[in-house]
C-alpha cells in the first residue's frame, strides 16, 4: 500500500490543522510546524493576506522537502474599511486572544447599521523554497450584536454566513467546513495538488 502523499503546513495553530486535516480527509497526511522543532518563526510582516502566506510558505519550504501549504485569514467588516483584515488574530492587542478580538469587534460595531462583513483565506504552496501556486476564498455574511455558540474559533460566535441564521459557532464544523473561506480556497489546493499527480 502507498503511502500517503505529505503536506505540511506552515502554522502551529492547532484549530487551522483540525479544519485543513478535516477537509482534506485521508488523501494527505498533514502535519504541521509543531511536528518540526528546528523550524524558523516566520514573522508575518505583510500588509496583506498573500503576502503573510508567501513568507511562510516559502521560508518552511527552505527547511524540509516536499509541498508546504501556508494559509493567512482574517475577517473583513465594511463598516470599518476592511479592519481587522491582517490583523484579525492580533486585533484586541494580544495574539491570538478571542475574547479580547471579539470584544473589541463588538466595541466598534456599536453603533454601525452596516454589520456587512466576510472571512477571507488566502492559500500559497510552495516547494524548496519557491512558491508554486496561490489560492484564495471568501465566504460572506454579516455580524451579530453578541456572542452566539460555543463551537469554532475566533470570530466564528459573532458571524453569520449568507444562506443561514446561525454563527459558525452554532453551525458546528461539518457546515462551517463545508461553506468556509478555508474550505473554498482548500479545494483549489486539493484539485491542483491532484492535477500534479
Amino acid at each position: 500500500m502507498q503511502p500517503l502523499p505529505r503536506l505540511i503546513l506552515a502554522t502551529r495553530n492547532a484549530h487551522k490543522t483540525e479544519e485543513i486535516q478535516a477537509m482534506i480527509g485521508d488523501r494527505f497526511e498533514v502535519l504541521n510546524a509543531k511536528a518540526f522543532p528546528d523550524f524558523p518563526e516566520i514573522e508575518e510582516t505583510g500588509t496583506s493576506f498573500l503576502e503573510n502566506a508567501r513568507l511562510k510558505a516559502v521560508g518552511i519550504s527552505r527547511c524540509i522537502e516536499g509541498w508546504v501549504l501556508s494559509d493567512d485569514s482574517g475577517l473583513e467588516v465594511d463598516a470599518l474599511g476592511g479592519a481587522p483584515g491582517v490583523w484579525s488574530s492580533s486585533y484586541g492587542g494580544e495574539e491570538g486572544n478571542h475574547a479580547k478580538n471579539n470584544a473589541r469587534l463588538l466595541a466598534e460595531m456599536a453603533d454601525k447599521a452596516n454589520r456587512n462583513a466576510r472571512f477571507r483565506c488566502t492559500m500559497v504552496l510552495a516547494r524548496g523554497g519557491s512558491e508554486q501556486a496561490a489560492f484564495s476564498g471568501t465566504v460572506e455574511g454579516h455580524l451579530v450584536e453578541s456572542l452566539h455558540g460555543v463551537g469554532g474559533f475566533g470570530y466564528d460566535p459573532l458571524f453569520i454566513p449568507v444562506g443561514h441564521e446561525k454563527t459558525f459557532a452554532e453551525l458546528g464544523n461539518g457546515i462551517k467546513n463545508s461553506l468556509s473561506h478555508r474550505a473554498r480556497a482548500l479545494n483549489q489546493v486539493v484539485a491542483f495538488l491532484d492535477g500534479r499527480g
